[in-house]
């Protein structure tokens, strides 16, 4: 459904370029939840803005639901109809959701109706649908100025909707709300898009978010996309920054003599004793440093750090045995050493990619 190429971004100043983007190439696919997350300054927001050519890429293309948006923008006054339309196909919902105070609820939601240049009675139509649509149908009398920061948020996703689009792109919507609110929020956002069949790309810092409602998501760093995948995929994958960061379980890397690895748990294996049986049949004892345990894309997914008695060597059997059973474990605090994956997550992460 959307794919960059390539995609740079460039700031000028009078005294220096600020590079923003460094030649990303992404891929979401058509009806799942993409989240992109990263620090301040990673470049995901000039990354959505690209996306839906609010502003123009200093260099790479950028195509939603097949079309090459950069050609219709640099193609002249002629395609400038073109890239309207394929623009009203993006909604985008911005955590600044510049709602107008001068107008209601239902008033803000009709805003690109007008724009679009349709009728008043089908834009009143239209606008009440969606507000019943989000919950607020109650509220389309209202001012911004009276509802809550979810309700705003609310309108905001109802307006990014007015224009039927295929793709909804989210820059921190979640990012100034409680906790509570931020889940009724997300919740809706993944009703939609079930409902809708939308492809919806979340911008965002907060790993819960991800954990919440992605299928799949990718890592920014210093403008680029350093990781990048389906969430099974990346639990899958040793040494994954991205997998780490949804499940981090602390505790002890290495201790002399003994081996730590750290054990991802999908699938049927989450909810079986697995360790307890791998401590029974090979008689050692397992001490468990830490763990980790959530429902992920609505599948229950987990990640263990574990002691196991004596050196790595002396391991290979028991830590095959995990292997067998489909599980991915990694030897802690040692990069690229020890890393194992079993056939079983292997074909889970091609079977995910495809």
């Amino acid at each position: 459904m959307i794919t960059t190429t390539d995609l740079s971004k460039v700031y000028r100043t009078r005294e220096r370029e600020i590079p923003a983007l460094d030649g990303v190439n992404l891929h979401v696919r058509e009806g799942e939840v993409f989240g992109v997350v990263g620090r301040s300054g990673a470049g995901k927001s000039s990354l959505m803005r690209c996306v839906s050519l609010l502003e123009r890429p200093t260099s790479g293309t950028v195509t939603v639901d097949g079309r090459d948006l950069t050609a219709l923008a640099g193609a002249g006054p002629s395609a400038g109809a073109g890239l309207r339309a394929a623009r009203s196909r993006i909604g985008t919902v911005l955590e600044n959701l510049d709602l107008l105070s001068s107008r209601t609820v239902q008033g803000n939601v009709e805003l690109p109706l007008e724009t679009l240049g349709v009728a008043a009675r089908e834009r009143s139509r239209k606008a009440m649908e969606l507000l019943d649509l989000v919950g607020l149908a109650d509220k389309a009398g209202s001012r911004p100025a009276e509802l809550s920061g979810g309700q705003k948020q609310r309108v905001g996703i109802a307006r990014a909707l007015a224009g039927d689009p295929k793709v909804l792109l989210s820059d921190g919507a979640t990012s100034a709300l409680d906790p509570e609110t931020t889940r009724s929020v997300l919740q809706l956002l993944r009703d939609l898009q079930r409902r809708l069949g939308l492809t919806v790309v979340l911008i965002t810092h907060e790993m819960d978010v991800v954990k919440a409602v992605c299928d799949s998501a990718a890592l920014m760093r210093d403008g680029r996309i350093v990781e990048s995948g389906t969430i099974p995929d990346l639990l899958a994958t040793p040494g994954s920054e991205l997998a780490g960061a949804l499940f981090p379980v602390g505790g002890a890397h290495v201790v002399d003599g003994r081996t730590v690895v750290d054990v991802t748990f999908h699938g049927a294996t989450a909810t079986e004793p697995v360790i307890s049986q791998l401590s029974r049949t090979y008689n050692i004892d397992i001490s468990i440093l830490g763990a980790a345990m959530n429902t992920v894309a609505g599948k229950q997914v987990g990640r263990m750090r574990i002691e196991l008695p004596g050196r790595y060597e002396d391991n290979v059997v028991p830590i095959g045995c995990l292997r067998e059973q489909g599980l991915t474990v990694e030897l802690a605090g040692r990069a690229g050493e020890g890393r194992l994956r079993s056939g079983a997550a292997a074909e889970l992460a091609h079977g995910a990619a495809g």
